[in-house]
């Protein structure tokens, strides 16, 4: 049984789980400036709990290509109060913070939030392991070659599949020495990444099997499937659900998506064979 201590409730991910995304910036590439007040915040979380997610992950910080710096203190007034408001209205909710900072990290455990999403694996912040081992959470860290602000200029890989279980692996290592005790690996498709890339780790994501530890895909709306449609983030929801179903089959713990409701039926499906 592959399960994660979530508040003190084991999460089974024998059966694949469904982690919403509520992004809290201006800038996101698909539904940034979207939730930005009380109302549009609770709507949107409610309806993604009844449609089926584990989990509901927040960022007020946009990662994707070229993102603007956020600094600790914006970032610190956008998502506080908001996850305030919402484990205030959904007390039992298990909250993952996307933040790459151990300081809100920290701020946002003690309020109430259950994982730690980091897209850098500790590489933005040299506290970060030390201090989810500290705060005995279960902690998602995602592979990202450079930065945000940098990782699509030219991005290069001897193997891209061997390369990022190599540096995982290393991760890996650095997490348990801090006693960190749920690990959750993010092959960050996007991140650093060519669209031949992304579809070669698709294609091999069970190799991850490897590395022993839950594998989250976020793939939701992005680049690799709209750029190859020719269509936009707004109009690649079927390309989603069909790489969401890939990725299912190649072994895929946690569906990290924009939309619920399709990525629960992907799992209903993927179930059935």
């Amino acid at each position: 049984m592959r399960s994660i201590n979530c508040k003190g409730t084991l999460i089974s991910l024998d059966t694949p789980k469904v982690m919403g995304i509520l992004n809290i910036t201006p800038d996101s590439f698909y539904d940034g400036g979207k939730y930005k007040d009380a109302k549009s915040i609770v709507s949107q979380v409610e309806k993604m709990l009844k449609e089926g997610a584990t989990f509901i992950d927040i960022g007020a910080y946009s990662s994707r290509p070229s993102a603007a710096k956020v600094t600790e203190e914006e970032e610190k007034q956008r998502l506080l109060p908001i996850l305030e408001l919402i484990l205030g209205e959904f007390p039992n909710a298990l909250i993952s913070v996307d933040t790459f900072r151990s300081e809100i990290a920290k701020k946002a455990i003690d309020i109430g939030a259950t994982l730690i999403n980091d897209i850098s694996a500790g590489n933005l912040d040299s506290q970060m392991m030390k201090t989810v081992g500290e705060l005995n959470v279960p902690y998602i860290m995602m592979h990202m070659q450079g930065t945000p602000q940098n990782m699509q200029q030219d991005p290069f890989y001897e193997n891209v599949t061997k390369d990022i279980i190599r540096e995982l692996s290393e991760k890996i290592a650095l997490a348990r020495t801090h006693k960190v005790n749920d690990l959750i690996i993010d092959p960050g498709f996007g991140f650093g990444k060519t669209i031949a890339h992304n579809y070669t780790i698709l294609k091999q994501l069970d190799l991850f099997e490897i590395l022993n530890c839950p594998v989250l895909v976020g793939v939701s709306r992005k680049s690799m499937i709209y750029k190859v449609l020719e269509t936009s983030p707004q109009e690649a929801l079927n390309g989603t659900s069909i790489i969401h179903t890939i990725a299912l089959q190649n072994g895929a713990s946690i569906l990290r998506v924009h939309d619920v409701k399709e990525a629960v039926e992907c799992v209903k499906l993927v179930s059935m064979l």
